[in-house]
């Protein structure tokens, strides 16, 4: 891709992420200029995570199509209340403690996992089978790295509830 955008003259490619792991950067360099987004509020992001719960379990999406169609019947778009349920939160660096912090105004149990603890999480750390295992909701806010690479994969979703949401606002191989 870097070859062809190179033969149409493109100079620079600027991302609209704070990663930049998906652009071969040596293949880049001295060629086109690689911008990226230096940071992201944790607050938009960690909000933007709980919406898509929001829109999973209270099926917002068919809602909102229906009531444009005059249709306000209820069948099949009651979800559950999110208070007492578990959510997991792999990653509780400054995106990850925003968001246990809303699920806690919420009434949510929390749990967390990460290499790095952090004494500002309002959750109780555990291990990750016994955060898969007992999370009704997990939320991904982490780097990509080589040890979490797929960390959601066959394995993982078979120690999970039936049912469970995943919710990743990190990054796609995760």
């Amino acid at each position: 891709l870097l070859d062809e955008l190179e033969k149409y003259g493109v100079g620079a490619i600027a991302l609209r992420c704070a990663g930049y792991n998906n652009v071969d950067l040596k293949s880049a360099s001295g060629r086109i200029k690689i911008y990226r987004v230096p940071a992201y509020s944790p607050y938009s992001v960690a909000e933007h995570a709980l919406g898509m719960i929001l829109l999973l379990n209270r099926k917002l999406h068919r809602a909102y199509i229906r009531t444009r169609d005059h249709n306000f019947s209820l069948d099949g778009l009651i979800g559950f209340d999110l208070k007492d349920k578990t959510v997991g939160i792999i990653g509780t660096g400054k995106i990850g403690r925003c968001f246990a912090d809303i699920c806690k105004g919420f009434g949510m149990n929390i749990l967390g996992n990460d290499p790095y603890e952090n004494n500002e999480f309002c959750g109780k750390y555990v291990e990750l089978n016994e955060l898969f295992k007992e999370s009704d909701i997990i939320s991904l806010h982490c780097p990509l790295t080589k040890e979490n690479k797929h960390i959601i994969n066959n394995q993982s979703i078979e120690n999970m509830k039936k049912g469970v949401f995943i919710i990743n606002t990190s990054r796609g191989k995760l």
